[in-house]
């Protein structure tokens, strides 16, 4: 066991709890603590969108599968993700932004009404059950292998929590928008230089560009078969689309200290994340190089996911080990303080105010933290009952609630004026339905076809058929009403 690595890791961690408690004490209403007051700078938003986008599956998850499988593997992250910001800054921050909103589903409300607020809430919440364990996993995992297994994975699953904890519920997101700053930083240098250490070790990045040519690693289309065309599809859609109905992306457009701001920082940190997620990849790919059949085995098994850590700790030397974890806490930590403090967010917002709806705003506040603090328990369970699920895996699946519950609504609320309440209900019973009936658990029939875009699909064509049907009808009764009283009715 290193201590002298483990000292470092925890005066960082220190350090980052710190800063949550510091920004702690400029919290004064719930605006503060869930969208920073709406007071962000281009730069913090561009790093806070970022460094939530760039989280455990980026660094320990999607290399191992690029390896393994090529870009093929990996359609749904980092391209899908990185799209869905590109397109939130396109089409969503400006008119989000005009709204003044505290939360993605009040403007489910204000255009739908209660019913579909309540209901896309739920599914946004659901959705970052998935996510949130991803992130609690892999700091399990970190800790597991930085005490060289002296602490449990279900051990450091506990300690990752507390140490997000703390600082979510003290500092709320003006604290994760400054940690996210410093921990993004920190992320883009210790990830660059272990590149760049990572080729000299493999004889130079072109031997590591070579292997990848030969094993045809940046194939990116799939087979010409219709069943891989579809699939390849919507493995895509799946975070390109079902990422942007998110409190958390939301929350980071609502942040801005402007419009302009909130769509110029939601496209850049997305260019960004796609960019930069090419990084852990190549270092990956460095590490099969260095490594030979060790590091495919590792790629090909079930402890896949420690490939990236074990080459680090085994053939680095001490100051790239220290670089190497202060950035991967840093790209954990970011992504799992946003997704506790945005569903959290939600569920006050949404649900809990249309049960007490005269609470104050110190009610509130109080309400959101307590809120954190249950749900950061409940996602611990989930995490350890899931213990041994890919971190891929587990964000992937994350989001295919959301892009069958709460895209539709969201797209035709905002881009539809003849978009109703009774079709966004039809959208949401559709589009959820068709999904849980191609779920492997319930049929056979996602084998052939992806649930998710069935799902995305029926949801579509229910909300269209719901909200013209109404007044079609209504129409034809007039009609019909007109011409009998007409003299001639064949004629008329």
């Amino acid at each position: 066991m290193n201590i002298t690595l483990i000292v470092f890791v925890v005066l960082y961690l220190a350090g980052t709890l710190a800063l949550g408690v510091w920004a702690g004490t400029r919290i004064k209403n719930t605006s503060d603590f869930a969208i920073a007051g709406r007071s962000l700078p281009l730069i913090m938003v561009v790093t806070t969108t970022f460094a939530t986008w760039f989280g455990a599956e980026t660094v320990m998850g999607m290399p191992t599968k690029f390896v393994t499988g090529g870009l093929n593997a990996i359609v749904e992250d980092p391209f899908g993700a990185g799209t869905c910001l590109i397109l939130v800054g396109a089409f969503f921050a400006t008119k989000l932004y005009r709204q003044n909103l505290l939360t993605i589903g009040d403007f489910y409300r204000g255009r739908f009404g209660k019913g579909v607020e309540v209901f896309c809430s739920v599914a946004i919440i659901l959705s970052y059950l998935g996510w949130v364990a991803a992130q609690i996993t892999a700091l399990g995992l970190v800790f597991s292998v930085l005490t060289q297994g002296a602490m449990s994975e279900t051990m450091g699953m506990i300690v990752g929590t507390l140490a997000v904890l703390v600082y979510v519920v003290i500092g709320g997101f003006l604290a994760v928008a400054w940690t996210d700053f410093i921990q993004m930083i920190v992320l883009v240098v210790g990830l660059t230089v272990i590149a760049f250490f990572a080729a000299n070790l493999a004889g130079g990045a072109d031997k590591v560009i070579a292997l990848a040519q030969s094993k045809d690693l940046f194939r990116f289309l799939p087979d010409p078969k219709p069943t891989d065309v579809i699939m390849f599809i919507g493995a895509g859609l799946t975070m390109m689309l079902g990422s942007i109905p998110q409190q958390d992306v939301f929350q980071r457009v609502m942040s801005a200290k402007n419009e302009k701001t909130a769509r110029n920082g939601a496209m850049i940190g997305g260019l960004s994340y796609i960019l930069f997620a090419a990084v852990p990849m190549f270092i990956v790919t460095a590490a099969v190089v260095v490594m030979g059949q060790q590091a495919a085995d590792l790629a090909g098994g079930e402890q896949y996911q420690k490939l990236l850590p074990l080459f680090v700790l085994s053939k680095m030397p001490l100051l790239m080990q220290i670089l190497f974890f202060g950035a991967l806490l840093s790209a954990i930590k970011s992504t799992s303080s946003a997704t506790l403090l945005a569903p959290s967010t939600s569920f006050v917002e949404n649900i809990l105010k249309n049960l007490r709806p005269h609470m104050g705003d110190r009610q509130q506040l109080f309400a959101m933290r307590a809120t954190i603090v249950s749900f950061a328990g409940l996602v611990l369970a989930y995490a350890i009952a899931m213990k041994g699920t890919s971190i891929y895996e587990l964000v992937s699946a994350a989001y295919q609630v959301t892009l069958v519950g709460a895209f539709v609504p969201l797209v035709f609320g905002l881009y539809w004026p003849r978009a109703t309440t009774q079709g966004a209900i039809l959208s949401l019973v559709a589009g959820v339905g068709v999904w849980i009936l191609m779920l492997p658990q319930v049929s056979h029939l996602g084998a052939s076809f992806p649930g998710q875009l069935a799902g995305l699909l029926a949801a579509t064509a229910a909300m269209v058929i719901g909200s013209l049907a109404p007044q079609w009808l209504k129409d034809r009764k007039d009609h019909k009403q007109h011409v009998r009283g007409l003299p001639d009715e064949a004629t008329a």
